[in-house]
This record gives C-alpha cells, structure tokens and sequence, in this order.
C-alpha cells in the first residue's frame, strides 16, 4: 500500500474546486456516460454532491428502471471524488471494496449523489455515499473503503 499521511491543507475555495470541476475537458467516459456533473464541494466536511443525468437509454433494465450495477458505479464515482477533495486534489483513492443497499427502484432523469469521507487514515479511506431521485427520496446507500494514492504515482 501507498504511505498516504492526512492531506495537506488546501489553497482552493469550495468554489474554486468546484470551478475546477466544472471545467474540466477530459471527464472519463464512464462519467460521461453515468451523466455525472459536479454540484457541490465541502473540503471542511470531506463532501460532494453530484448530479447524475440518468438516461434510459443508456441504463435502463428491461424493467425501465436504472440497472443497479450503474447505480453502484454513481456511488462510487461520488465516494471516489469525496477522496480526491479529501487530499486536497492531491490524490485519488481506488476502491477496495464497497457495499450496496438498493432501497427504491431508480428512475431515469436526475438523480443526487452524496459522496462522504468518513475517515482519511495512512493507507485507507473510509467512505459513505447515498443517491437520491428528484422528490428526495433515498434510493440507494453504500459504504466504501478505499486506498489513498498520490497522483504523482499515475503520471509516468
């Protein structure tokens, strides 16, 4: 594992790290297609919200509901930004495991992501994230644990 001490402190504002977000041009293709967008940043918290655009065309079962492998990818999409904003935009944090609860069916169209760390140690990260529909509702939950890597170890 990847000797990852607590993160530095940042010189980003919420909103300049959420302007960071927002303007990026090279989004991995699985976000695109989850439809993701960043909605909300709280570095104090180790916090984000995130949108997904849920289009069925693109997620749907044959029952016209979100296929729930997609709603564990938007889960751990939002606990794996949590990370990044964690370290300060200094790290990112592959998951070693995470648990699911499917609470309600998931319809196509907007749906919310709360992605939390819930502890930030040496070597592991421990995460929480919830999706909700548009009315509010808790559709699904997950907890997480993830290892903390220094970007610097994916640039060659």
């Amino acid at each position: 594992m990847h000797d990852v001490a607590s993160p530095e402190p940042v010189s980003l504002t919420d909103e300049a790290m959420l302007a960071r977000f927002l303007r990026t041009k090279n989004q991995p293709t699985g976000s695109q297609t989850l439809g993701f967008r960043m909605k909300a940043v709280d570095q104090a918290q180790k916090r984000v919200e995130v949108e997904f655009d849920a289009k069925a065309e693109l997620l749907c079962n044959p029952m016209k509901q979100i296929q729930g492998g997609y709603l564990c990818a938007m889960l751990d999409e939002c606990m794996s930004v949590a990370c990044m904003v964690a370290s300060g935009m200094t790290a990112v944090a592959p998951t070693l495991e995470m648990k699911t609860s499917f609470l309600r069916p998931a319809m196509p169209g907007m749906l919310l992501g709360v992605g939390r760390v819930l502890k930030w140690g040496r070597t592991v990260a421990f995460t929480e994230g919830e999706l909700f529909d548009a009315e509010g509702r808790l559709l699904a939950k997950a907890t997480g644990t993830a290892i903390p890597t220094p970007f610097k170890t994916y640039k060659s």
